[in-house]
């Protein structure tokens, strides 16, 4: 082929003169290095010149070809296609070819080039690879030393840039634009009859400071981590209607309903939404979270949140507060939660409403002799907690739905008897009340003392 174009070149060359030489030389040299091209991949390495085309489907977390077998040295195009109901999904391979995000019926094709060594694929969305969405293309033919090469790849393109918690200070200030969560609890105004509580919750994703020195990109409901707290009563309505602002499918669970998962727990595409109705038929304080898979890094990436339900002629109190215990799992810099990390178990923090330490920077108001309420969840993903308050003690403690101390004593739990922490696992939760005797700064904490320290923790300020 080359020697046809150096013939052509010359024959123009005569027609055009001196400078219609230069021309053609240039346009020669193009040529040359773009048909040297079509004979070699994303590996630089020249190939057989034959094209394999193969058909991927992405379904349930998987790959429909876990392993694709080419002649070494051929070009490989991929038609991929994603089958799932709900989830996107994409491809990444470990030499750069990739596809973008593709929703439920959309196709793509991935030019991977040509193959000389084994190659890794997976998808990038967060979770989806720990989920199983690996694949690997395997040349026939290669020699070892090719194959040896795709551990040093994988390695190299896996995407692991180092954990934001290198950055991190936990006894530093917060940044000077950190905003606390608002753990008050209003008191609630009843329904009249047939009222319904209606509320709309967003799902954004955003890059915000979750520790000192560290930010994470978030995915959130309504833009805060935790989301807003829904409360109510025995008997209320809640209708909500959740709007997905985000890139990737998310979904809600409210624990404070009871229905079929089928509809309003699926997964809705970008830019979709759904109306999530139920009835609160028992007291507690209830968990929401994303219903997507894998929903471990859903809720470590801060889409949980907590639905308050009132008991019947529950006493009024001075002050009434809201704490949820999560886990966070960094990423790089402005990255998301490593998925990885969650897996194993071992988080960078545990917070308090989304923030590790941050009611030690901003502490949370009461007065002496007055009675406190502090509603307690564990929206883990992993880890419970064992609620504490160091110099107090609880006279009511109430868990999962029932008095196990005062508050008319469901258990019979009356009298002297007193409660140093609550305990929950992941999902629970309840409320504890206490009475400070003298002014201070008392901390609150979660007793796993290791969790403590990793910014489980609080403080009351109390006054005269």
């Amino acid at each position: 082929m080359i020697g046809r174009l150096l013939r052509v070149r010359c024959a123009v060359a005569k027609r055009l003169g001196t400078k219609g030489a230069a021309v053609a030389l240039a346009l020669f040299l193009v040529v040359v290095v773009v048909a040297a091209g079509t004979a070699m991949g994303l590996t630089g390495k020249a190939g057989t010149g034959e094209t394999t085309y193969v058909d991927v489907s992405m379904q349930h977390m998987r790959y429909s070809l876990p392993t694709i077998e080419v002649p070494a040295g051929n070009r490989l195009v991929i038609n991929l296609r994603n089958d799932d109901e709900d989830m996107v999904h994409d491809l990444v391979l470990d030499n750069g070819a990739h596809s973008e995000r593709l929703a439920p019926g959309q196709s793509a094709q991935v030019d991977v080039g040509v193959v000389d060594h084994t190659l890794h694929g997976w998808c990038s969305i967060s979770g989806h690879r720990q989920m199983g969405m690996e694949l690997e293309v395997v040349p026939r033919g290669a020699s070892s030393d090719d194959g040896a090469m795709s551990g040093h790849d994988m390695a190299a393109m896996s995407g692991h840039d180092g954990s934001a918690a290198d950055d991190m200070d936990l006894m530093a200030d917060p940044g000077p634009d950190f905003t606390p969560y608002d753990a008050v609890l209003p008191p609630l105004k009843p329904l009249s009859g047939g009222e319904v509580r209606k509320s709309t919750i967003t799902i954004e994703e955003s890059t915000k400071e979750v520790a000192p020195g560290v930010e994470q990109k978030v995915w959130t409901f309504g833009g805060t981590m935790p989301g807003p707290v829904l409360h109510g009563q025995v008997g209320d309505t809640f209708e909500v209607t959740l709007v997905n602002h985000g890139t990737e499918a998310h979904g809600i669970d409210f624990h404070a309903g009871s229905l079929a998962p089928d509809t309003v727990m699926k997964p809705i595409p970008p830019g979709g939404s759904v109306v999530y109705r139920f009835t609160a038929e028992r007291a507690g304080i209830w968990m929401y979270h994303c219903s997507s898979m894998p929903m471990s890094v859903h809720i470590a990436n801060g889409m949980f949140g907590a639905v308050v339900i009132e008991p019947p002629d529950l006493p009024k109190v001075d002050r009434s507060y809201v704490v949820v215990q999560s886990e966070q799992y960094f990423g790089p810099q402005g990255g998301s939660a490593d998925p990885d990390k969650v897996m194993a178990g071992v988080p960078d923090t545990v917070d308090f409403n989304g923030y590790p330490r941050q009611y030690d920077h901003f502490p949370l108001p009461a007065k002496v002799g007055e009675r406190v309420r502090v509603w307690v969840l564990d929206a883990g993903p992993s880890r419970g907690t064992a609620f504490h308050v160091v110099g107090t003690q609880f006279d009511t403690v109430y868990s999962e739905g029932a008095y196990l101390l005062g508050g008319g004593g469901d258990s019979g739990a009356t009298g002297s008897g007193g409660s140093q922490a609550l305990g929950l696992m992941p999902a629970q939760g309840g409320f504890v009340e206490m009475t400070f005797p003298e002014p201070g700064h008392y901390p609150f904490v979660s007793h796993v003392m290791t969790d403590a320290e990793r910014g489980a923790h609080g403080l009351f300020e109390v006054t005269n």
